[in-house]
Protein backbone atom coordinates (compact mmCIF):
# COMPACT_ATOMS: atom_id res chain seq x y z
CA UNK A 1 0.00 0.00 0.00
CA UNK A 2 1.16 3.53 -0.66
CA UNK A 3 -0.29 6.84 0.44
CA UNK A 4 -1.41 9.16 -2.29
CA UNK A 5 -2.45 12.78 -2.38
CA UNK A 6 -3.59 15.04 0.40
CA UNK A 7 -5.44 18.18 -0.51
CA UNK A 8 -8.14 20.68 0.25
CA UNK A 9 -11.52 20.85 -1.44
CA UNK A 10 -13.32 17.92 -3.00
CA UNK A 11 -11.11 15.23 -4.54
CA UNK A 12 -10.56 15.13 -8.29
CA UNK A 13 -11.64 12.21 -10.42
CA UNK A 14 -15.13 11.81 -9.04
CA UNK A 15 -17.41 13.98 -11.19
CA UNK A 16 -21.13 13.30 -11.51
CA UNK A 17 -22.23 10.86 -14.18
CA UNK A 18 -21.78 12.55 -17.57
CA UNK A 19 -25.03 13.35 -19.34
CA UNK A 20 -24.23 11.09 -22.29
CA UNK A 21 -23.38 8.02 -20.23
CA UNK A 22 -26.17 5.42 -20.00
CA UNK A 23 -27.81 4.43 -16.74
CA UNK A 24 -27.66 0.79 -17.82
CA UNK A 25 -26.71 -1.37 -20.79
CA UNK A 26 -27.97 -4.75 -21.99
CA UNK A 27 -26.39 -6.22 -25.14
CA UNK A 28 -26.98 -3.59 -27.85
CA UNK A 29 -29.43 -1.48 -25.81
CA UNK A 30 -28.67 1.46 -23.54
CA UNK A 31 -31.01 3.09 -21.05
CA UNK A 32 -30.68 6.87 -20.70
CA UNK A 33 -32.46 9.27 -18.40
CA UNK A 34 -33.05 13.01 -18.27
CA UNK A 35 -35.52 15.06 -16.25
CA UNK A 36 -38.99 13.71 -17.03
CA UNK A 37 -37.84 11.15 -19.60
CA UNK A 38 -36.40 7.65 -19.91
CA UNK A 39 -35.19 6.42 -23.29
CA UNK A 40 -33.82 3.23 -24.79
CA UNK A 41 -31.21 3.66 -27.51
CA UNK A 42 -29.50 0.94 -29.55
CA UNK A 43 -25.87 0.86 -30.63
CA UNK A 44 -26.73 2.43 -33.99
CA UNK A 45 -27.98 5.51 -32.13
CA UNK A 46 -31.65 4.84 -32.92
CA UNK A 47 -34.10 5.56 -30.11
CA UNK A 48 -36.21 2.44 -29.64
CA UNK A 49 -38.66 4.06 -27.21
CA UNK A 50 -39.18 6.94 -24.82
CA UNK A 51 -41.13 6.82 -21.57
CA UNK A 52 -42.22 9.83 -19.54
CA UNK A 53 -41.62 10.01 -15.78
CA UNK A 54 -42.30 12.55 -13.06
CA UNK A 55 -38.75 12.67 -11.74
CA UNK A 56 -35.08 12.62 -12.69
CA UNK A 57 -33.79 9.08 -13.41
CA UNK A 58 -30.69 8.24 -11.35
CA UNK A 59 -30.16 4.49 -11.90
CA UNK A 60 -31.47 1.65 -14.01
CA UNK A 61 -31.32 -2.14 -13.70
CA UNK A 62 -32.13 -4.58 -16.51
CA UNK A 63 -33.31 -8.17 -16.18
CA UNK A 64 -35.27 -10.60 -18.36
CA UNK A 65 -37.03 -8.10 -20.62
CA UNK A 66 -37.72 -5.63 -17.84
CA UNK A 67 -35.98 -2.46 -16.65
CA UNK A 68 -36.30 -0.91 -13.18
CA UNK A 69 -35.55 2.82 -13.03
CA UNK A 70 -35.20 4.73 -9.76
CA UNK A 71 -35.67 8.48 -9.81
CA UNK A 72 -35.19 11.67 -7.81
CA UNK A 73 -38.22 13.90 -7.41
CA UNK A 74 -38.33 17.30 -9.08
CA UNK A 75 -39.51 18.90 -5.82
CA UNK A 76 -38.59 18.26 -2.20
CA UNK A 77 -40.99 15.85 -0.47
CA UNK A 78 -41.40 14.38 3.04
CA UNK A 79 -39.06 11.65 1.73
CA UNK A 80 -36.51 14.19 0.56
CA UNK A 81 -35.71 13.82 -3.12
CA UNK A 82 -37.19 10.34 -3.47
CA UNK A 83 -39.09 9.91 -6.73
CA UNK A 84 -41.04 6.91 -8.02
CA UNK A 85 -39.36 3.68 -9.08
CA UNK A 86 -40.68 2.54 -12.44
CA UNK A 87 -40.81 -1.03 -13.75
CA UNK A 88 -40.90 -0.89 -17.55
CA UNK A 89 -41.08 -3.36 -20.41
CA UNK A 90 -37.66 -3.33 -22.09
CA UNK A 91 -39.23 -4.02 -25.49
CA UNK A 92 -41.38 -0.91 -25.76
CA UNK A 93 -41.04 1.13 -22.56
CA UNK A 94 -44.60 0.50 -21.42
CA UNK A 95 -45.14 0.88 -17.68
CA UNK A 96 -45.64 -2.38 -15.77
CA UNK A 97 -45.74 -0.91 -12.24
CA UNK A 98 -44.91 2.20 -10.23
CA UNK A 99 -43.11 1.27 -7.02
CA UNK A 100 -41.37 3.04 -4.15
CA UNK A 101 -37.69 2.67 -3.36
CA UNK A 102 -34.38 4.49 -3.41
CA UNK A 103 -31.96 1.74 -4.43
CA UNK A 104 -32.40 -1.42 -6.48
CA UNK A 105 -30.67 -4.35 -8.11
CA UNK A 106 -31.52 -6.84 -10.83
CA UNK A 107 -32.12 -10.50 -10.14
CA UNK A 108 -32.72 -13.13 -12.84
CA UNK A 109 -35.85 -13.63 -14.93
CA UNK A 110 -37.13 -10.08 -14.82
CA UNK A 111 -37.07 -9.93 -11.02
CA UNK A 112 -35.63 -7.13 -8.89
CA UNK A 113 -34.97 -6.06 -5.34
CA UNK A 114 -35.85 -2.53 -4.31
CA UNK A 115 -35.10 -0.91 -0.96
CA UNK A 116 -35.86 2.14 1.14
CA UNK A 117 -34.51 3.61 4.39
CA UNK A 118 -35.93 6.44 6.49
CA UNK A 119 -38.59 7.11 9.10
CA UNK A 120 -39.71 3.57 10.05
CA UNK A 121 -38.48 2.04 6.79
CA UNK A 122 -35.36 -0.10 6.63
CA UNK A 123 -36.64 -2.58 4.10
CA UNK A 124 -35.91 -4.49 0.94
CA UNK A 125 -38.67 -5.88 -1.27
CA UNK A 126 -38.43 -8.45 -4.08
CA UNK A 127 -40.71 -8.05 -7.10
CA UNK A 128 -41.39 -10.35 -10.02
CA UNK A 129 -41.55 -9.31 -13.67
CA UNK A 130 -45.14 -8.09 -13.27
CA UNK A 131 -44.30 -5.91 -10.28
CA UNK A 132 -45.85 -8.31 -7.77
CA UNK A 133 -44.22 -8.46 -4.34
CA UNK A 134 -43.05 -11.98 -3.46
CA UNK A 135 -40.57 -11.51 -0.58
CA UNK A 136 -39.32 -8.84 1.83
CA UNK A 137 -36.57 -8.32 4.42
CA UNK A 138 -35.78 -5.92 7.23
CA UNK A 139 -32.51 -4.72 5.71
CA UNK A 140 -31.31 -1.99 3.35
CA UNK A 141 -28.06 -0.79 1.82
CA UNK A 142 -25.77 -1.54 -1.09
CA UNK A 143 -26.97 -4.71 -2.87
CA UNK A 144 -24.55 -7.30 -4.24
CA UNK A 145 -26.24 -9.95 -6.36
CA UNK A 146 -24.46 -13.14 -7.36
CA UNK A 147 -24.91 -16.47 -5.66
CA UNK A 148 -27.60 -14.99 -3.45
CA UNK A 149 -28.14 -11.41 -2.31
CA UNK A 150 -25.75 -9.69 0.07
CA UNK A 151 -26.35 -6.26 1.56
CA UNK A 152 -23.76 -3.85 2.94
CA UNK A 153 -26.21 -2.07 5.21
CA UNK A 154 -26.50 1.71 5.62
CA UNK A 155 -28.89 2.62 8.43
CA UNK A 156 -27.71 6.24 9.03
CA UNK A 157 -27.91 5.73 12.81
CA UNK A 158 -25.25 6.69 15.37
CA UNK A 159 -24.40 4.31 16.90
CA UNK A 160 -25.11 2.13 13.92
CA UNK A 161 -26.59 -1.35 13.82
CA UNK A 162 -25.47 -1.90 10.22
CA UNK A 163 -23.87 -5.17 9.17
CA UNK A 164 -22.95 -7.06 6.06
CA UNK A 165 -25.78 -9.56 5.67
CA UNK A 166 -27.24 -12.14 3.31
CA UNK A 167 -30.93 -12.15 2.38
CA UNK A 168 -32.51 -15.60 2.52
CA UNK A 169 -35.90 -16.77 1.21
CA UNK A 170 -38.91 -16.10 3.37
CA UNK A 171 -37.66 -12.82 4.80
CA UNK A 172 -34.77 -14.34 6.78
CA UNK A 173 -31.56 -12.34 7.19
CA UNK A 174 -28.18 -14.00 7.83
CA UNK A 175 -26.19 -11.53 9.89
CA UNK A 176 -22.51 -11.06 9.16
CA UNK A 177 -19.88 -8.67 10.52
CA UNK A 178 -20.90 -5.44 12.23
CA UNK A 179 -19.99 -2.09 10.68
CA UNK A 180 -18.87 1.13 12.37
CA UNK A 181 -19.91 3.64 9.71
CA UNK A 182 -23.69 4.01 9.25
CA UNK A 183 -23.20 5.13 5.64
CA UNK A 184 -20.38 3.14 4.12
CA UNK A 185 -19.76 3.84 0.42
CA UNK A 186 -20.54 1.28 -2.27
CA UNK A 187 -18.27 -1.76 -1.94
CA UNK A 188 -16.04 -3.19 -4.64
CA UNK A 189 -16.66 -6.79 -5.67
CA UNK A 190 -13.61 -8.92 -6.52
CA UNK A 191 -13.79 -11.77 -9.05
CA UNK A 192 -13.99 -14.39 -6.28
CA UNK A 193 -16.98 -12.60 -4.73
CA UNK A 194 -15.06 -10.96 -1.89
CA UNK A 195 -16.41 -7.54 -0.94
CA UNK A 196 -14.03 -4.69 -0.22
CA UNK A 197 -15.73 -2.38 2.29
CA UNK A 198 -14.43 0.99 3.46
CA UNK A 199 -15.75 1.26 7.02
CA UNK A 200 -14.88 4.40 9.02
CA UNK A 201 -11.34 4.60 7.65
CA UNK A 202 -10.73 0.84 7.74
CA UNK A 203 -10.54 -1.23 4.55
CA UNK A 204 -12.15 -4.61 5.16
CA UNK A 205 -12.62 -7.75 3.08
CA UNK A 206 -15.83 -9.75 3.53
CA UNK A 207 -15.99 -13.18 1.92
CA UNK A 208 -19.01 -14.90 0.36
CA UNK A 209 -19.41 -16.69 3.69
CA UNK A 210 -19.50 -13.31 5.48
CA UNK A 211 -16.08 -13.81 7.04
CA UNK A 212 -14.40 -10.50 7.82
CA UNK A 213 -10.71 -9.53 7.49
CA UNK A 214 -9.11 -6.12 8.11
CA UNK A 215 -6.83 -5.27 5.19
CA UNK A 216 -5.65 -1.79 6.20
CA UNK A 217 -6.34 0.80 8.87
CA UNK A 218 -6.08 3.93 6.78
CA UNK A 219 -7.48 6.69 8.94
CA UNK A 220 -8.68 6.83 12.55
CA UNK A 221 -12.31 7.99 12.40
CA UNK A 222 -14.26 8.39 15.62
CA UNK A 223 -17.59 6.50 15.36
CA UNK A 224 -19.42 9.67 16.39
CA UNK A 225 -17.73 11.66 13.62
CA UNK A 226 -18.42 9.36 10.67
CA UNK A 227 -20.92 11.90 9.29
CA UNK A 228 -18.00 14.21 8.46
CA UNK A 229 -16.09 11.56 6.51
CA UNK A 230 -17.12 10.33 3.08
CA UNK A 231 -15.23 7.53 1.38
CA UNK A 232 -14.99 6.06 -2.09
CA UNK A 233 -13.37 2.98 -3.63
CA UNK A 234 -12.24 2.88 -7.25
CA UNK A 235 -10.65 0.09 -9.27
CA UNK A 236 -7.57 1.58 -10.93
CA UNK A 237 -5.95 -1.54 -12.35
CA UNK A 238 -6.13 -5.31 -12.41
CA UNK A 239 -4.59 -5.51 -8.95
CA UNK A 240 -4.91 -1.98 -7.59
CA UNK A 241 -7.63 0.11 -6.01
CA UNK A 242 -7.69 3.74 -4.95
CA UNK A 243 -9.28 4.69 -1.64
CA UNK A 244 -10.36 8.28 -1.05
CA UNK A 245 -11.63 9.74 2.22
CA UNK A 246 -13.02 13.28 2.23
CA UNK A 247 -13.39 15.08 5.57
CA UNK A 248 -15.74 17.99 6.21
CA UNK A 249 -14.54 20.74 8.55
CA UNK A 250 -16.82 20.68 11.63
CA UNK A 251 -16.78 24.47 11.94
CA UNK A 252 -16.78 25.36 8.24
CA UNK A 253 -19.08 22.87 6.44
CA UNK A 254 -18.12 24.19 3.00
CA UNK A 255 -14.45 23.35 3.60
CA UNK A 256 -13.18 19.85 2.84
CA UNK A 257 -9.86 18.04 2.88
CA UNK A 258 -9.15 14.66 1.34
CA UNK A 259 -6.59 11.87 1.39
CA UNK A 260 -6.03 9.05 -1.07
CA UNK A 261 -4.29 5.69 -0.84
CA UNK A 262 -3.38 3.14 -3.48
CA UNK A 263 -3.79 -0.45 -2.35
CA UNK A 264 -2.29 -3.41 -4.21
CA UNK A 265 -4.32 -6.59 -4.08
CA UNK A 266 -2.39 -9.82 -3.78
CA UNK A 267 -4.06 -13.15 -4.62
CA UNK A 268 -4.69 -15.11 -1.45
CA UNK A 269 -3.36 -12.25 0.68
Amino acid sequence: MRAGRRGTGLPPGGPPRPGGRPLARRQDLRIHGTAGKISCVDDSGRTRWTALCSGIPNAAHVSGGRVLVTTDSLAYTPWGNLGPALLLDLADGSRIAELRGARGAALGGGRFVLGLEGYDAFDTWAYDREGTLYDSWRSYGHYVVGTGIRVVETDRNIPTGSRVVRLLPGGAVERGPSLTDPQVPAPLVLPDGTLLVLDAGVLRAVSRRLEDTVLAELLAVDPGETWRHHGALHRTGDDEITVTITEQDPDRPARHTYQTWTVTLRPGG
